[in-house]
């Protein structure tokens, strides 16, 4: 009996003796390769698709009251008047904030291409309980008309005394002939509809295939110039044209 027992245990450690020892395993071979399968690269957005703001919606004609904002903003600019604004959005206007709204404005008066380099004026977002020396309004199409005083247009922006109107119809779908990029036309709106309000006047087109200056009305018509949102396109030197406005009829499907 121990006989058995003695040999058992000697196969169990054994590397190769017993009848029953495991197979020699096959040599290892490497597995297939095979060439990667193409994936199609997802394409990229638009420039369209990318400046579509779908969110953003409003009813045709709003109610006439407005959401303020009220947080004071740091001052643009280094020298000159000092201008206080005040930042309104009328309520049904929906997808924008006036915060939002505030914060859009107030970057492009920072920008160094916009009206606080010729150093005649700083500006800077009133804050609660500051009287400002303007307010930006970004109105529904009826309101818009109210607040301009100027008849039916439902279409342009506008400055009115110390009230500077910007369409949301505008803010939203720019024009047929400038929509992309949408982040340049509102600059060019918050520009030229300001300018108005810094005793700046309509401007012609100087130069045909050249940009068109701030103060042109670019939301009508570019006559022969290029789109430009700011009034020193290059930081350092004023882009102007000579005094004067077109004639634009109003979009036939204006909206």
């Amino acid at each position: 009996m121990w006989r058995k027992t003695l040999v058992t245990a000697l196969c169990a450690i054994s590397v190769s003796g017993c009848a029953t020892a495991m197979p020699t395993a096959a040599p290892f071979a490497p597995a297939p390769t095979f060439p990667p399968t193409p994936v199609a690269a997802a394409p990229l957005p638009s420039p369209s698709e990318l400046e579509r703001t779908p969110e953003i919606t409003f009813p045709g004609d709003g109610n006439g009251r407005w959401r303020v904002a009220d947080r004071p903003g740091e001052t643009a600019g280094r020298s000159g008047t000092l201008l206080r604004y005040r930042i309104s959005v009328e309520e049904g206007i929906e997808g924008v904030t006036p915060e939002q709204f505030a914060d859009e404005v107030a970057t492009v008066l920072a920008d160094d291409r916009s009206w606080i380099t010729g150093g005649q004026w700083r500006l800077r977002r009133a804050g609660a309980g500051e009287r400002p020396d303007f307010t930006v309004f970004l109105a529904t199409p009826g309101t818009r008309d109210r607040l301009c005083a100027m008849g039916t247009d439902r279409y342009t922006s506008c400055r009115n005394g110390d009230s500077v109107v910007l369409n949301i119809a505008r803010w939203t779908h720019g024009v047929p002939h400038w929509r992309e990029p949408l982040a340049e036309y509102r600059a060019y709106l918050i520009n030229h509809e300001i300018g108005h309000r810094l005793f700046q006047g309509h401007e012609l087109c100087p130069e045909p295939g050249g940009p068109a200056p701030v103060m042109q009305q670019q939301t009508l018509g570019l006559h022969g110039c290029t789109p430009n949102a700011w009034p020193y396109p290059d930081g350092r030197d004023r882009l102007t044209g000579p005094s004067g406005a077109y004639d634009d009829p109003l979009p036939a499907d204006a909206q």
